[in-house]
């Protein structure tokens, strides 16, 4: 029954069930929870093709996206060439599976268990580099990330000690957005065992998308794989997934040393509240699950997700009697002195004009940039005190002028 269900998916669909490396020998099957999410995928699908809804008419990627059942089950599922495709996961503590598409020779571990929070105050840093606003531009990301020297030509961490920022908004816009969460969530790995950190910061389309407002979205992603299987976008990426539990293990805003990164930016309203960094990313990650109406009725973490907040704010480089008024050198001082920085570093807020902007006399950098018209992105790098601009190239510049060249 469970599988004439499936195979309603239409196409090619392969569902088997494996065991974890080194299991025990006892076979065991799926509880309830297991049947009932594969039936709704099923029927829901059934339901999306009596309505007569195409998936993209071209091939396409996209996965592996992980379902948690429970700790001891784990649903691994992909859309390879426009085709379904899952296999069914027994768990002991660890879940290994080899890619099912092109990425059929890379083998994956998830922990079954959640990771807690990711911290967001750090100390004793070599170098920094922060790039923002991805967008699902993949490509561009992996050709800025090797002739900076993050990357190797496999993709491997080579920063050793150093520290990369993902300061936000990795979603909507483009079509590989899977692809670049999956290089994050790996990158972290091996640059913490090389001694250096990624940090990946929420952004307001982060947010956006895990909370359904999907104006942005790709379509590759609502006609494709939402349409197949009819599981909504933001389920991709709910408590229940990998992704999703991930995400959720994100922060706001971080400290590196005495510098602050955050996606949109921090103002006045923040200080006025007397709100710490701990306030800010532990009430905005628990406000990522909150109904609208809760959100509605509970002031401090509606106003962290609304446009005051640090997701959404503009009040560094907008002019006053806009939206956001800007904020004076006074109000940035407090802002910096209260959480303890010298210069803040944000994405969101594009420049026709400048790359990488910098601002109040170095206290401010503005980091996201318009792919199209630079030809890839940029970035800035924090080194021995001092920041510099790295180039689409990998070149890097100083903001003022310096005695020697630098090296990333």
């Amino acid at each position: 029954m469970l599988l004439s269900l499936i195979r309603m998916l239409g196409g090619t669909v392969l569902l088997t069930t494996r065991p974890e490396s080194n299991p025990p020998r006892r076979t065991r099957r799926p509880g309830i929870a297991v049947v009932v999410f594969l039936c709704g995928v099923a029927l829901l699908s059934s339901a999306a093709r009596a309505q007569s809804v195409p998936p993209p008419a071209a091939a396409f990627d996209d996965g592996p996206h992980i379902y948690w059942a429970n700790m001891s089950n784990a649903f691994v599922f992909y859309v390879c060439g426009g085709q379904f495709k899952m296999e069914h996961y027994r768990v002991a503590g660890t879940l290994t599976f080899p890619g099912l598409c092109a990425d059929s020779l890379v083998e994956r571990s998830v922990a079954a268990r959640a990771p807690k929070p990711d911290a967001f105050e750090f100390t004793g840093a070599s170098r920094i580099l922060t790039v923002s606003d991805i967008h699902g531009e993949y490509d561009a990301l992996i050709a800025f990330l090797r002739k900076a020297g993050v990357i190797d030509d496999a993709l491997h961490w080579a920063w050793g000690d150093g520290h990369l920022v993902v300061l936000g908004d990795v979603f909507d816009r483009g079509d590989r957005v899977t692809e670049i969460l999956w290089l994050v969530y790996r990158l972290e790995g091996e640059a913490k065992q090389a001694g250096g950190a990624v940090h990946y910061l929420l952004g307001n389309h982060e947010m956006m998308v895990m909370q359904g407002d999907l104006r942005y979205t790709n379509q590759k992603y609502l006609g494709g794989i939402v349409k197949m299987t009819g599981i909504k976008y933001p389920d991709l990426f709910g408590p229940d997934t990998e992704l999703g539990r991930w995400l959720r293990r994100k922060p706001v805003a971080v400290r590196i040393d005495d510098v602050l990164f955050v996606h949109g930016g921090l103002g006045p309203a923040e200080v006025e509240r007397g709100l710490s960094l701990a306030d800010i990313n532990g009430t905005t990650r628990a406000a990522i699950d909150m109904s609208s109406a809760a959100l509605f009725f509970s002031d401090l973490p509606f106003f962290l997700i609304g446009s005051e907040g640090p997701l959404w704010y503009r009040g560094y480089f907008e002019a006053p009697g806009t939206r956001y008024d800007q904020i004076t050198p006074v109000q940035l001082d407090s802002v910096l002195a209260f959480y303890g920085a010298k210069a803040v570093v944000v994405g969101h807020t594009e420049d026709d004009v400048a790359p990488i902007k910098r601002e109040y006399g170095g206290k401010v950098y503005g980091v996201d940039v318009i792919v199209e018209q630079l030809g890839g992105f940029e970035g800035l790098l924090w080194k021995g005190g001092t920041f510099f601009r790295v180039r689409v190239d990998g070149t890097v510049e100083p903001f003022t002028e310096q005695a020697a060249p630098v090296t990333p």
